[in-house]
């Protein structure tokens, strides 16, 4: 047990020093959310919840790039570095690191949802009960799990720069038709069917309908355990074969 919180540890300060993180994760979601809050909305009716809306778009942006990026790239540097080969000779089990990755993932999660949040108080002045934000950011912290899974898909990869931009290209689509940086109602038709099947619209349709006063659709709940159990299924199966091939 003393060896896996030292390695969570290590993760959280890791990921604290990854520029990734701070840009992608932190500084880039709130610059999206002022511009889109304070400039472009200027004509919109019910001006709050459309600011408690977009900060929730925000926030669930900032993790899943969180998930997929830091924690994806990551993997691929350390088993390129032969970090991931010397764990082995630890006696920390492969169960253990996988598991140290993610608990400090999930803290890290935690962590930008409380600064994210702050910023809409602070810059929008959202105001929702506490219930509500803690549903959301529980919401959200639940959701983030196939991204993580999408994470270790992308941490096969052999190669970082390889890695850097499959994974700059899935969370950019993700976001878009997903419909975190605009409401998927506006989109072309056929674009909002793909988007209606992506695990990033159920990940922001939670907490969408928790600021409006409602709950999670029961569908949100099994779209995103199935991709879960999906994304998992597939990147167990490739580090086998990678594995076996050594």
């Amino acid at each position: 047990m003393d060896g896996i919180t030292m390695q969570c540890k290590m993760e959280i300060l890791r990921i604290l020093r990854n520029p990734y993180y701070l840009f992608w994760s932190l500084f880039m979601p709130i610059v999206f959310y002022v511009v889109f809050t304070r400039i472009f909305n200027s004509s919109i009716e019910d001006d709050q919840v459309w600011q408690a809306h977009y900060l929730m778009s925000m926030t669930a942006f900032s993790v899943m790039g969180s998930a997929i990026m830091t924690l994806g790239i990551r993997l691929v540097e350390e088993r390129t570095q032969g970090w991931s080969m010397f764990m082995r000779i630890t006696p920390l089990s492969d169960q253990a690191y996988f598991f140290a990755k993610m608990v400090a993932q999930t803290l890290i999660h935690l962590f930008s949802i409380v600064i994210i949040f702050l910023a809409g108080a602070l810059i929008n002045g959202v105001s929702l009960t506490a219930f509500e934000w803690l549903m959301c950011a529980v919401w959200i912290l639940f959701g983030s799990l196939p991204f993580l899974a999408i994470g270790t898909l992308v941490g096969t990869m052999k190669r970082v720069d390889t890695a850097s931009g499959v994974s700059n290209m899935i969370y950019m689509v993700l976001a878009l038709v997903g419909g975190m940086w605009m409401p998927l109602e506006i989109m072309p038709d056929f674009v909002q069917t793909i988007g209606k099947w992506l695990p990033s619209y159920h990940f922001g349709h939670g907490p969408w309908q928790i600021v409006r006063g409602g709950t999670p659709e029961w569908s949100s709940y099994l779209f995103l355990v199935g991709y879960l159990l999906l994304f998992m299924v597939i990147s167990g199966y490739i580090r086998r074969k990678q594995e076996a091939a050594v």
